[in-house]
C-alpha cells in the first residue's frame, strides 16, 4: 500500500540519458523537490542496506502509533513492520546508487515527518501509449475513492526498489512489464521519499485489479485528453513523463 500525503511532484524534463549530477555524492536535500532525474535502466539502480535499523525519536513513534491506530478504526490496513528508509544517494554517471535501511514502515503515516521512507510508484502505459489509472477503495488510508495512475507501495526489507516496482504491478494489477525505467528520486513535503518508475505493457497484455481498486480505466495517450477524474496534479505528471 502506498501512503502519499502530499500531491505527486511536478518533475522535470527527463535529461535523456544524462545523471542529473555526474560524479557527485548527494546528500538528501533538505527541501522537498527532486533529488535525482534519470532516466535509467532498472540495472542501473543498486540498493545498498545497512543492517542497524532506524531508530527514530520517540516523540515520532508516538505519532506513528496514533495513526496507525486511527487506520485501525477507520477499518483500513494497518500491518506495521518494517519497510526501506534513505540514507543517502550517489548519482553516478553510470546509475543511481542508493543506500537504504530498515525503518518502521508507520514513520511513513506522518504528515510532517515521515523520516525519509522509501515509496515507489511506476506508472503504466499500454502499447498504445495509454496509461493505466486505478480508483483507490474508500477504504484506503490514502487518497481513498481518489484517481491513481500505476502502482506503488513501500520498499521491502533488503529489496531493490526497482523489483518493487516490478513486485507492485504483480499484486495490484496481475502484470508484468516489457519495459521499465526509472525516471526520477523525489522527496515530498512530508519526508516521504519516492522512486517513480514508468512500465509498457506488452500488446495485448490485461490488467487485473486488487481488492484496494474499485474502478480502473485506460486513459488517453494525449494528457489533454484525460477525463475530468483526472486532477491536476495527475495530468502534471503525465505531461512530463510522456515523452520520456
Amino acid at each position: 500500500m502506498l501512503v502519499l500525503v502530499s500531491p505527486p511532484p511536478v518533475l522535470e524534463p527527463p535529461l535523456h540519458g544524462r545523471p542529473a549530477y555526474p560524479g557527485t555524492v548527494r546528500g538528501v536535500a533538505q527541501a522537498p523537490g527532486i533529488l535525482a532525474r534519470g532516466p535509467w535502466n532498472p540495472g542501473d539502480v543498486q540498493a545498498l542496506w545497512r543492517a542497524e535499523e532506524f531508530q527514530p525519536a520517540a516523540s515520532a513513534t508516538e505519532a506513528a502509533d496514533v495513526a496507525l491506530d486511527a487506520l485501525r478504526q477507520r477499518g483500513s490496513p494497518s500491518h506495521d513492520g518494517l519497510a526501506a528508509r534513505l540514507v543517502d544517494f550517489d548519482v553516478r554517471r553510470d546509475g543511481l546508487s542508493l543506500e537504504l535501511q530498515p525503518a518502521r514502515w508507520a514513520l511513513r503515516l506522518l504528515p510532517d515527518g515521515a523520516a525519509r521512507s522509501l515509496s515507489i510508484l511506476c506508472l503504466v502505459r499500454g502499447a498504445d501509449g495509454s496509461w493505466l489509472a486505478g480508483r483507490r477503495a474508500a477504504w484506503l488510508a490514502s487518497w481513498a475513492g481518489r484517481w491513481a495512475l500505476g502502482a506503488g507501495g513501500s520498499v521491502e526489507v533488503g529489496e531493490n526498489p526497482t523489483e518493487a516496482m516490478r513486485r507492485e504491478l504483480r499484486e495490484e494489477w496481475s502484470v508484468d512489464a516489457e519495459r521499465l525505467v526509472i525516471e526520477a528520486l523525489v522527496l515530498l513535503p512530508s519526508e516521504l521519499v519516492l522512486l517513480v518508475g514508468q512500465a509498457w505493457l506488452p500488446d495485448g497484455a490485461t490488467v487485473s485489479p486488487d481488492h484496494e481498486h474499485d474502478e480502473f480505466a485506460w486513459w488517453p495517450a494525449e494528457v489533454a485528453w484525460w477525463p475530468k477524474e483526472a486532477d491536476e496534479p495527475l495530468r502534471r505528471m503525465g505531461a512530463l513523463l510522456s515523452g520520456s
